[in-house]
């Protein structure tokens, strides 16, 4: 298993303009095989110990985070699914100056898992 994992600051009255895109993506995501897409609004962050998200995404008043993550067989998987979803020409119908967040501001990585249970 492979996962790609998203933090992304954004503003809180953005959150459903984000939604419509999301559920456009992962659907593509996963016809070329992304094996689960997944986009996540922060709920219950007041925690007592590490790093709140809030504070590693540094949102700013009126913001809150999502935590996103797509999951692929292997890194090599994933760079085929990704290479396909980068090509789809649906992707090119997505307004890129109306975009709901900062693509600057998005946290991403790939992760390969060291524990599964």
């Amino acid at each position: 298993m492979y996962v790609d994992g998203y933090v992304i600051p954004i503003a809180a009255d953005k959150v459903d303009q984000y939604r419509k895109i999301a559920r456009f993506c992962g659907k593509i995501w996963r016809e070329h095989g992304a094996l689960e897409y997944r986009e996540c609004v922060a709920d219950d962050l007041d925690v007592g110990f590490g790093t709140p998200f809030p504070k590693l995404a540094k949102i700013k008043p009126g913001e809150t985070v999502l935590f996103s993550y797509v999951v692929f067989r292997n890194r090599k998987h994933r760079d085929s699914v990704n290479a396909k979803v980068m090509k789809d020409p649906r992707m090119d119908t997505i307004p890129k100056d109306d975009l709901p967040f900062n693509v600057k501001r998005i946290s991403f990585g790939g992760f390969k898992p060291i524990v599964s249970l």
